[in-house]
């Protein structure tokens, strides 16, 4: 595998994976972030340039010191031809298969791939598979092409229900605020991912709705990939439209830096899917995956399982 190391050969990758999305939408949003300035530090490579069948994106090697952080540890993958992604994940050089790691990607193609990589490597795996959706600008922008002639799905709806502003107003999250975003995260709930929630609010910019103590309530980030995620609402807070109207300022504002935006919803959430189809979002043919990785015998950080799971079917997108 190749690395491209020059801002020249990444604007041209960025441009190439944008003609396929939206299969190729994590690895596009995560490269156009690092086109903008790479805060995550990350690097890609490809296994040929610039005739790119598969392209790679993991953190520099000397940023994963710590073998039981999968959040830090954490690999996007798109490829044309899944063989040759394949042999490509197989190699050492690209993956490090002794520690505990993430591979994200939308492609239905990878689960038997990194399935097979699995069994050779003695890799024991768990795959999570989502509705993925598409925020209408975003599509708009960036795969005109590919955009439904109904203008209706042109953009996105705003919520019909009003708040109290006098009681609610919109902010953004702070670094303290973490470990609330923390408890309420299905993927979280322990320090590894506090860190990675804190590195997130560092970067990125984040939304929350204050209530009547002046602390957050409602809130949702967006990570180094470009997706919108860990949305969350206290539990005394649900139910009144508090992160639909959230989602909507963070689109409009998104938007107009013209930042590629996405999401993930779990296929049992259904508050979440109809508040998204109300939006005008849309759901892709594809589906977000996310395969957890961790070599035999080895131990990892535990997810949070009941509040995490909880907060998220009720109120967040991931």
């Amino acid at each position: 595998m190749l690395l491209l190391r020059s801002s020249q050969m990444l604007q041209t990758l960025e441009r190439a994976l944008r003609k396929d999305i939206p299969e190729s939408i994590k690895v596009y949003g995560t490269i156009f972030h690092m086109n903008q300035g790479n805060p995550f530090k990350l690097e890609v490579l490809v296994d040929r340039w610039p005739d790119f069948k598969t392209v790679i994106v993991r953190p520099q090697v000397q940023d994963m010191t710590d073998d039981f952080d999968p959040y830090t540890n954490t690999y996007q993958v798109y490829s044309k031809d899944l063989q040759n992604c394949q042999e490509a994940l197989k190699s050492s050089d690209v993956i490090n298969w002794k520690q505990h790691l993430q591979i994200q990607g939308l492609q239905s193609g990878l689960n038997e791939v990194i399935s097979n990589v699995a069994v050779e490597k003695s890799v024991q795996v768990k795959m999570t598979n989502r509705n993925l959706y598409l925020i209408s600008e975003t599509m708009n922008r960036y795969a005109p092409s590919q955009q439904n002639v109904d203008q209706s799905l042109a953009k996105t709806e705003k919520p019909k229900k009003d708040i109290n502003t006098e009681i609610f107003k919109m902010s953004s999250l702070d670094i303290e605020h973490a470990a609330l975003v923390n408890s309420l995260w299905s993927f979280g709930g322990n320090e590894k991912s506090l860190k990675f929630i804190q590195r997130c609010i560092r970067h990125f910019p984040s939304y929350c709705l204050l209530g009547p103590q002046g602390t957050p309530v409602s809130w949702d980030l967006m990570d180094q990939t470009g997706e919108l995620r860990m949305a969350g609402t206290l539990p005394e807070y649900r139910g009144l439209g508090l992160i639909s109207h959230i989602i909507y300022h963070q689109i409009q504002a998104l938007d107009k830096l013209g930042y590629p935006m996405y999401s993930h919803i779990d296929k049992d959430n259904q508050p979440m899917q109809r508040m998204s189809q109300t939006m005008k979002q849309r759901c892709a043919p594809c589906h977000w995956q996310q395969w957890d990785c961790k070599p035999d015998g080895g131990s990892a950080p535990k997810e949070s399982q009941s509040q995490g799971e909880a907060g998220s079917k009720a109120a967040g997108s991931s």
